[in-house]
């Protein structure tokens, strides 16, 4: 055997020994109770305006850099930058970023686990690419929406709609008509996220999230009739076409329409039921968080209660 045959042997040997040793140290994913939704007994004095993360958790503009692009592959541009006080957050922006903010806040005041965002009206970011992305005052980006990435929070796989733990309950069945009544279009699994939180309300918790609201708030339809972030579009649009038998038949033409097949009217009224407790004004507050103006905020709030007592009334 040749000194170089020798040292491919020994080479090999090595890298063999070093994957074996990452492979035995190989942390198992964490443990925590799976959670979906949790009952919000508070409903009626949540804030929507600032959301799941409350008045606390804003982030600091006092200056605002830039670390990298988050690759995503999706519609809008996402920056991961640092806020003031050092927190890192994802920045979202274009289209998508005001629709998601008010979508989350409605998602959170039903009790479903959600990111803790903000919508930023206007905000510079040292060291930002160049783009012909919308400006706004001294260079700044318009409309930007800030999604937290806590230190001990950690993101793990993604979860299905077809297969999951929650599949047929009233509370996973109750999601599905709130993705039809935000006319959210892309529901597909890339947008779903599965985050292990270590302190939740019950301990370790493995919270099923919907991590990409964005594509709503527009219409529904086929690639290109579907709209994002059109107001006008989302309130001419139709909810709920009837009934058969026991199942609502929806409006709903976008991605994984299926999983609309077999919603009961009984599953619709439960969270027809949690939705009716909200009123006008935090609804409205909801989008005045992402930046509408008041006659875009006053369309889509007339619009929202319009769907919510449409699935107050199934069945009557």
């Amino acid at each position: 055997m040749g000194k170089r045959t020798i040292l491919a042997v020994i080479l090999f040997s090595l890298s063999a020994t070093g994957f074996a040793q990452k492979a035995k140290t190989k942390k198992p994913p964490p443990q925590g109770t799976t959670v979906l939704w949790r009952e919000p007994s508070d409903i009626e004095s949540r804030d929507l305006f600032n959301g799941p993360g409350g008045e606390s958790m804003k982030p600091d503009l006092s200056r605002v850099t830039f670390i990298r692009d988050q690759a995503g592959g999706g519609y809008s541009t996402n920056y991961r930058v640092r806020d003031g006080s050092g927190k890192i957050w994802v920045a979202k922006l274009r289209a998508e970023a005001q629709p998601e903010t008010a979508a989350v806040r409605l998602a959170w005041a039903l009790g479903y686990m959600t990111e803790i965002n903000y919508l930023i009206p206007c905000v510079r970011i040292e060291g930002a690419p160049a783009s012909n992305l919308k400006k706004c005052e001294g260079n700044g980006f318009a409309n930007v929406k800030f999604e937290a990435r806590p230190a001990k929070v950690r993101r793990l796989e993604t979860w299905r709609w077809a297969s999951n733990p929650f599949s047929g309950t009233k509370e996973f069945q109750g999601m599905i008509v709130l993705m039809s009544l935000i006319n959210n279009w892309d529901l597909k699994d890339d947008n779903n996220k599965i985050i292990f939180v270590p302190n939740g309300a019950s301990g370790p918790e493995l919270q099923y999230i919907l991590s990409d609201l964005g594509a709503t708030f527009g219409k529904t339809g086929g690639f290109l009739s579907r709209s994002r972030n059109k107001p006008e579009d989302f309130a001419k649009s139709k909810f709920i076409e009837g009934v058969e038998g026991n199942r609502v038949r929806f409006s709903y033409s976008g991605k994984n329409s299926g999983l609309f097949d077999n919603i009961t009217i009984e599953q619709a009224r439960w969270i027809g039921s949690w939705l009716s407790r909200l009123s006008d004004k935090q609804i409205s507050d909801a989008f005045r968080a992402a930046n509408y103006t008041p006659d875009e905020g006053q369309l889509l709030t007339s619009a929202v209660r319009s769907r919510i007592n449409q699935l107050v009334n199934l069945g009557r």
